[in-house]
């Protein structure tokens, strides 16, 4: 018994021995050593596929050359001063001269005053005057006797307006003193109840709710740059920025002892059925 071979078709037989061997379990068993056989065969050639392939691919495959990088190096030279052409040279432009100016005597309009007090300047007579023949103005001129010359005393000092650089003024976020409606919160409070009106839009939508705008108080006090921050409804957006321009002069903000102009945030709240 112990010589028998469990994979012979004695065995098989022997097994199947009064049972149906029609049935697929007798076929199976015969084929079993066949297909074993096969599967280890199929495995020797995967295993020696699998250890031999990365040395035929090393093998086959060609090598790869380094690829070297070569930085070019430019070197910097240094050029020569650009041509200035003859188009390009600034020309002196000389002003214009003065024009001429036409001989004149000068006229001191005589005063009565001490001798100690005098102006012992020259004071021309009338002889002199008359005699001249040249005119009369404020200062002695030895020019010509053009009749078209300039006569000093026309001639005046041209002032050239500089415009002045427009300061941008400083809006502080904070101050030591902040700006506040004239009166107080409770005067604030008042003046937001007396002149909002309920937008008849939102009414009848049943829209409410509290809409942030932020303005600057310049440091006159005087409400400028309304924005909303926190919008709720158009119509009661517009009304909230509305009324806020309407204001009177806010007690402007301080900063050490100056007025200077603050951001302010303020909340205004819409219920329905305010008036």
């Amino acid at each position: 018994m112990s010589d028998l071979d469990l994979n012979s078709k004695q065995w098989c037989e022997l097994v199947f021995d009064g049972k149906n061997t029609e049935f697929g379990a007798f076929q199976m068993r015969q084929e079993s050593t066949s297909r074993h056989n096969k599967a280890m065969i199929i495995v020797a050639i995967l295993v020696v596929l699998i250890i031999t392939l990365p040395a035929l691919f090393r093998y086959i495959a060609p090598k790869k050359q380094e690829e070297v990088k070569m930085t070019e190096v430019t070197q910097l030279t240094k050029l020569p001063p650009p041509e200035v052409k003859n188009n390009d040279v600034i020309k002196k432009v000389d002003a214009p001269p003065p024009p001429p100016l036409k001989s004149s005597i000068k006229f001191t309009a005589p005063k009565i005053v001490k001798d100690e007090e005098a102006d012992r300047e020259d004071v021309k007579t009338q002889e002199e005057i008359i005699s001249a023949k040249v005119a009369v103005s404020v200062a002695d001129v030895k020019g010509n006797d053009d009749l078209f010359g300039t006569d000093i005393q026309d001639l005046k000092e041209i002032a050239i307006d500089t415009p002045q650089e427009e300061v941008q003024e400083t809006v502080f976020q904070t101050v030591e003193q902040m700006p506040s409606f004239p009166g107080g919160m409770q005067a604030l409070n008042k003046y937001l109840k007396d002149n909002l009106r309920y937008p008849t839009i939102a009414a009848e939508n049943g829209v409410s709710g509290r809409v942030v705008l932020r303005f600057v108080v310049s440091k006159s006090g005087k409400i400028e740059n309304v924005e909303v921050l926190g919008p709720v409804d158009r119509a009661l957006d517009e009304e909230a920025v509305r009324v806020v321009k309407s204001m009177p002069a806010w007690v402007p903000g301080k900063q050490n002892g100056n007025a200077v102009a603050v951001y302010y945030t303020l909340p205004v709240t819409f219920v329905l059925g305010q008036q």
